[in-house]
C-alpha cells in the first residue's frame, strides 16, 4: 500500500476579484493530511500525491462561477510551481430523446407481447440503434433503427430540431462543500445548470497519487433524456514554454504550440490512449482523460472519433480536455449512436480525470496511462485473457478474399491488447425471428407450436440495413450469404492458422433467429457442422462428402441434442436488449434454459449506458445475472455464468478497442492447441473465470466454512481509486448485497479480502469490485448448496 503522509495545511491567497465564499467544511475530518482550509475567500486543498509529488489546488469562486485560482507542484521539499492559474471547468453538453429500436420490437411481437406504452417504457432506455442527434430522414436501409411512424408514446422519425439542445455549463454558485471518504477528498460547488441538467460541480482528490477526478454531478426532470458530454479546463496560458502533446493512432509524438489563429470551435485529437497533455514549459504538466470504459456507449465499430481537444481561445490562453463526437464516422451509417441514458432523478457524472505532475509530458502520459496497464490486458499467473462475440465474420471474410491466409487486421489489433483467446462469430440463420414453443413473456399467451415451425432457411445477408435482429452477414441455409458449410469449413480452418502458441482463434457463431429465442452464441469445444432448418423426414444428422457429420436443426430439441453430443457451449448475447429483448426472462422454465449446456450470459455494458450507473451494465446486466441464478437456485444444475461480449464488427490497429468492450479472464495454466478448445469450454462451463474491464482484477475468490458460517475470501487489485467491493447473493426468489466501502485504501493498491457471510436461507453468492471511474471486476456465482465446506472458483 502507498503510505503518504497527508498534512492539514491553511493556505491563503490572494481574492481580491473572489466573490465572498461559504464553504462548508463539517463533514470534513481533520486527518494526517488533506488541507480543506478557506482564507480570504480562497478554499486550499494541498495533499501528497505519488513518485515525490506534492500538489496544491486553490478553488474561488468568480462571479457565481467556482474557479481554480491555481494547480501547482513541488517535489518533497522543494519551490511550487504553477501548472495552470485562473482556470476554469470547461462542460458543453448536447441532448436529445430516447427512442426504442425496431430491433428490440420484432422479438417482443414474437412472444405476442401487445406494445403498449408501459411495455414500451420499459425497454426504451436500453437501444443499440438509436441516433438521439441524427436528424436525417430515415435512410429505408432496414428495420433495426426505432420506427419511423413511432410506436404507443413515443414519436416517430425523422427526429424534429427542437428536440436536440446544447449548453455549456452556468453557474450560479454561493458556497461550497468539503468532505472527507476514507482517503480522500470531494469538494462540491452547487449551482450548475448544464443544458436540461442541474447540479453540482465536484472535484475528487485522491491521497497517495496525482489524480483529480472532475465532474459535474447533476440530474434532470425531463423525459427521455439521452445526452454526450465535453470537459476540460479553459483559461490556461499559452506563454511559458506552453504547449498541447498527444500521441496519434500512429502511437507517433504530436504537439501545438499555438503558433495559430485561434479557432472558433475545438479542435478535435485523434489520439492515442484517449490522451492529452498540457505542458508548461519546465513547472511540469497536466494530463486529460476520460473514463476509459463507461465514457463510450457501445457501437458496430471502433473507429477512433477524436476523444480529446484542444482550443486556442486567443493569443493568451486555451482550452483542453475530452469530447464525444455529434454523429459516427462518416464511412458508416448514421443510425447507429446511441449515445448516454439519463432516467429522470438519476445522478449522472459527467466525469473528467486530471493528472498533474511535475514531470514533463512524455512522463505524464505515462503516469496516466498506468490507470489502463498502458491499454493492456495485464497477464495473471494461471489465467488466459479471452473475449467473445467480435463480429469478424471470419469464414466470409477468408471466402471473400479467396485465401485462408488472408491478412485479418482484427486479430492483429487483439493481440496487440493482450487478448490470447479471440472467440469471433461468424453470423449465421435466416435474420427472422424464431420463437420457442412454450415461450411466455410476463403477462402474456404461451407460444403455440404454429408459430415456431422451421423450414430450412436462406442465408442471412442482409447486412447492416436488413431486418430487425438481421446479422451482418454469414448464413445458415443457401442464399446471397453464400454455402454455410463452406463458411463454416473456411472459419474452422482460417482460425487454425491465424493461431499460434500464445493467441488462440475461436471459430464461434452467432445464431439469428434462434429456436431458443432472440440470438445465441454457439461456442465449440471442436469442430461442428451444421445448418438451420431441414425438410420433414429430414434426419437430425446426415453424413456430407466433403464436411463428415452434418446436423440440421430444425427445433430447440434439435440444437440442444446437438450442443449434448458435440459440447457446445450455448450462451445469451446481450440479453434483455437488442433482438434478444424479453429473453431470456420468456424461456427461463423451458427445459433448455436449465441444460448445464445453455451457461449463461453475455456481459457488455454500452446498450443503454448510464451515467449514473456505479457498477457496470447496472441497469440490464446486473439484475438479470442475479434473476437467472435465482431461477435455478433450487434446481440441480450449476450457476448461470457470464462472459463478456464485444459488439464491433470489424477493426483494426489505431481503432479505440481497448475502450469498447470487457474481457474474461479464464482460469487456465496453458493455452489449448488449436485444434483442440475444449479445455477453454470446460472451464467456462466450470465458471473458472471472471469478468473485468480490466483495471481492476480477481486473482483469486473463494467461498470458505460449512452450514451458515462462510467466509468470503478474495484477492483484488485496482489502478484507479476503488469504491467499494460487494457481497451479492440470492435466496431463489430475490437478491440482496453487503457493500464495503473502500475509500481508504490508496490508488494502484491490491487487498486480500476475508468478510464473514452468513449464508442462512442463502442459495448462492458472487463477489465484485468497483473503482471511481466506474471500472470493475466480478467473480461467478457459487451454489451455496453445493459447497459443504469450501468452494474454490479461482
Amino acid at each position: 500500500m502507498f503510505s503518504a503522509t497527508l498534512a492539514l495545511v491553511v493556505l491563503a491567497a490572494s481574492g481580491a476579484r473572489a466573490d465572498p465564499l461559504s464553504c462548508n467544511l463539517s463533514a470534513y475530518k481533520a486527518a494526517s493530511g488533506l488541507a480543506a482550509a478557506v482564507a480570504d475567500n480562497t478554499l486550499t486543498v494541498t495533499w501528497d500525491g505519488d513518485r515525490g509529488d506534492e500538489l496544491r489546488l486553490r478553488f474561488v469562486v468568480e462571479g457565481g462561477a467556482p474557479v481554480i485560482q491555481e494547480i501547482a507542484v513541488r517535489k518533497k521539499g522543494g519551490a511550487w510551481a504553477a501548472l495552470a492559474t485562473h482556470v476554469a471547468p470547461d462542460y458543453r453538453v448536447a441532448s436529445g430523446l430516447r427512442r426504442m429500436s425496431n430491433q428490440q420490437i420484432s422479438p417482443l411481437r414474437g412472444l405476442g407481447v401487445e406494445l403498449t406504452p408501459a411495455i414500451v417504457d420499459t425497454y426504451r432506455w436500453e437501444p443499440f440503434w438509436d441516433a438521439p442527434l441524427d436528424l436525417s430522414a430515415p435512410s429505408g436501409r432496414g428495420g433495426n433503427p426505432p420506427p419511423a411512424d413511432g410506436i404507443a408514446n413515443q414519436p416517430g422519425l425523422p427526429r424534429k430540431p427542437e428536440e436536440i439542445k446544447r449548453a455549456a455549463a452556468a453557474y450560479r454558485t454561493t458556497s461550497c462543500e468539503v468532505r472527507t471518504s476514507g482517503a480522500r477528498i470531494e469538494v462540491s460547488f452547487p449551482g450548475v445548470q448544464l443544458g436540461v441538467f442541474a447540479g453540482a460541480l465536484q472535484y475528487s482528490i485522491f491521497k497517495g497519487s496525482n489524480l483529480v477526478q472532475q465532474e459535474i454531478v447533476a440530474k434532470t426532470s425531463e423525459p427521455w433524456v439521452a445526452y454526450k458530454y465535453d470537459a476540460g479546463l479553459k483559461g490556461l496560458s499559452t506563454r511559458g514554454g506552453a504547449r498541447v502533446v498527444w500521441r496519434d493512432t500512429a502511437s507517433a509524438w504530436q504537439d501545438y504550440r499555438f503558433g495559430g489563429a485561434r479557432n472558433d470551435e475545438v479542435v478535435p485529437l485523434k489520439t492515442s490512449n484517449r490522451l492529452v497533455i498540457a505542458e508548461r514549459g519546465s513547472a511540469g504538466s497536466i494530463a486529460a482523460f476520460p473514463p476509459p470504459h463507461t465514457f463510450f456507449w457501445a457501437r458496430e465499430v471502433a473507429i477512433n472519433l477524436g476523444y480529446n481537444y484542444y482550443r486556442k481561445d486567443d493569443d493568451g490562453s486555451f482550452s483542453f480536455g475530452i469530447r464525444q463526437a455529434e454523429h459516427e464516422d462518416e464511412s458508416e451509417g448514421q443510425a447507429n449512436f446511441a449515445l448516454y441514458s439519463a432516467r429522470p432523478g438519476s445522478t449522472q457524472r459527467m466525469t473528467l480525470f486530471l493528472y498533474p505532475t511535475s514531470e514533463p509530458a512524455q512522463a505524464a502520459y505515462q503516469s496516466a496511462l498506468a490507470f489502463t496497464h498502458g491499454d493492456h490486458y495485464k497477464a495473471l499467473p494461471g489465467y488466459q485473457v479471452m473475449n467473445h462475440h467480435y463480429h469478424m465474420d471470419l469464414g466470409q471474410r477468408l471466402g471473400a478474399a479467396g485465401s485462408l491466409d488472408a491478412d485479418i487486421p482484427d486479430l492483429v489489433a487483439l493481440k496487440a491488447l493482450g487478448i490470447n483467446i479471440v472467440s469471433q462469430i461468424d453470423s449465421v440463420g435466416g435474420g427472422a425471428d424464431a420463437t420457442p414453443e412454450g415461450a411466455v413473456y410476463p403477462g402474456a399467451r404461451p407460444v403455440a407450436a404454429s408459430r415456431t415451425e422451421s423450414q430450412p432457411q436462406a442465408a442471412a445477408g442482409g447486412g447492416r440495413g436488413g431486418g430487425p435482429g438481421a446479422p451482418a452477414g454469414g448464413g445458415a441455409g443457401r442464399g446471397r450469404g453464400g454455402d454455410p458449410l463452406q463458411i463454416r469449413y473456411n472459419s474452422i480452418e482460417g482460425a487454425k492458422r491465424h493461431s499460434d502458441v500464445n493467441f488462440l482463434v475461436m471459430a464461434d457463431q452467432e445464431f439469428y433467429g434462434s429456436p431458443l429465442g432472440g440470438h445465441t452464441d454457439l461456442l465449440f469445444s471442436h469442430p461442428v457442422y451444421w445448418t438451420s432448418g431441414r425438410a420433414p423426414n429430414q434426419p437430425l444428422v446426415e453424413t456430407d462428402p466433403k464436411y463428415g457429420k452434418v446436423y440440421r436443426i430444425a427445433s430447440a430439441d434439435d440444437l440442444m441434442e446437438m450442443a449434448r453430443r458435440e459440447d457446445v457451449l450455448i450462451n445469451m448475447p446481450h440479453p434483455r436488449t437488442k433482438g434478444s429483448t424479453g429473453y431470456p426472462d420468456a424461456v427461463k422454465d423451458l427445459p433448455f434454459f436449465n441444460d448445464p449446456h445453455y451457461q449463461g450470459m453475455g456481459f457488455r455494458w454500452g446498450m443503454g449506458l448510464d451515467r449514473s450507473e456505479e457498477r457496470l451494465c447496472e441497469y440490464r446486466c446486473q439484475p438479470l445475472f442475479d434473476d437467472m441464478n435465482n431461477w435455478v437456485a433450487d434446481k440441480p444444475e450449476p450457476p448461470k455464468y457470464m462472459l463478456s461480449i464485444s459488439e464491433v464488427r470489424h477493426q483494426q490497429p489505431g481503432d479505440e478497442i481497448y475502450a469498447s468492450s470487457p474481457v474474461t479472464y479464464v482460469k487456465l495454466e496453458a493455452l489449448p492447441k488449436p485444434e483442440d478448445p475444449s479445455p477453454v469450454i470446460r472451464a467456462l462451463m466450470r465458471g473458472d473465470s471472471f469478468v473485468t474491464s480490466g483495471e481492476v482484477l480477481m486473482p483469486a475468490f473463494t467461498v470458505k466454512g460449512s452450514g451458515r458460517d462462510r467466509t468470503i475470501v478474495a484477492d483484488v487489485e485496482w489502478t484507479f481509486p476503488l469504491n467499494f467491493v460487494e457481497v451479492v447473493w440470492g435466496d431463489g426468489t430475490k437478491s440482496d448485497r453487503q457493500v464495503i466501502s473502500t475509500t481508504d485504501l490508496a490508488p494502484m493498491g491490491s487487498h486480500h479480502f476475508e468478510i464473514p457471510f452468513n449464508a442462512a436461507g442463502r442459495k448462492w453468492v458472487r463477489f465484485a469490485a468497483w473503482d471511481s471511474a466506474g471500472n470493475g471486476a466480478m467473480s461467478q456465482p457459487v451454489k451455496l448448496a453445493a459447497s459443504p465446506t469450501t468452494a474454490e472458483k479461482h
